[in-house]
């Protein structure tokens, strides 16, 4: 059933999204789909949930400029290379304005990142990487904000970019050169370009 609601969401968009049309696609009844669903703001939130959940989790390798950047790279590929991205393309606007889709997955999918970003501060931190001041909140706005924005407005989403949201933020919050190896200042200068 969630397979047909990826197919249609991406199809037709969440406006046109009717949870009789995914029970016809799945070849299922009507009241199978309404009985695990009562809306499809629910259908869609479980559907958002499952795909996000595979790409929120970072392993704790013992090297933070890694760990960050495994933050900013986990959110690029679910959005390139996973079903996540059409998806959240879909319902961005509907997660902005709706509050029973917006609220649910704020406190689910958006409060899981950031909970999984706080502990890769901490870890940082601890190592003697990151100042003890470090936000974390702030930090998972600086590390996942851009790729959302560029999801939203436009631009690449490669690993250059990666990189360099990583040296935006441990230039901020690291400890002198302690965290990791930071590329050299001239590729920063031509990357700039």
């Amino acid at each position: 059933m969630l397979d047909s609601a990826l197919t249609l969401l991406i199809q037709d968009g969440f406006a046109d999204l009717h949870l009789e049309h995914v029970a016809a696609h799945a070849g299922v009844g009507k009241a199978t789909i309404y009985r695990r669903w009562p809306s499809k703001e629910a259908l869609a939130l479980d559907l958002l949930m499952q795909l996000a959940a595979p790409h929120i989790a970072i392993e704790d390798v013992g090297d933070t400029r890694a760990e960050l950047l495994a933050a900013v790279t986990n959110a690029m590929r679910a959005i390139t290379d996973t079903p996540f991205g059409p998806v959240i393309r879909a319902l961005l606007s509907q997660i902005a304005v709706d509050p029973a889709l917006g609220d649910p997955f704020r406190a689910s999918v958006v409060q899981a990142r950031r909970q999984e970003v706080s502990r890769v501060i901490a870890r940082g931190v601890s190592r003697g990487d990151l100042r003890r001041d470090a936000d974390a909140d702030i930090a998972t706005d600086l590390l996942v904000g851009p790729v959302y924005f560029r999801l939203m407005f436009g631009g690449e989403l490669n690993q250059d970019f990666a990189e360099r949201v990583v040296e935006s933020v441990q230039r901020g919050y690291g400890r002198s050169s302690r965290v990791g190896s930071a590329r050299p200042a001239g590729a920063l200068a031509a990357a700039a370009r």
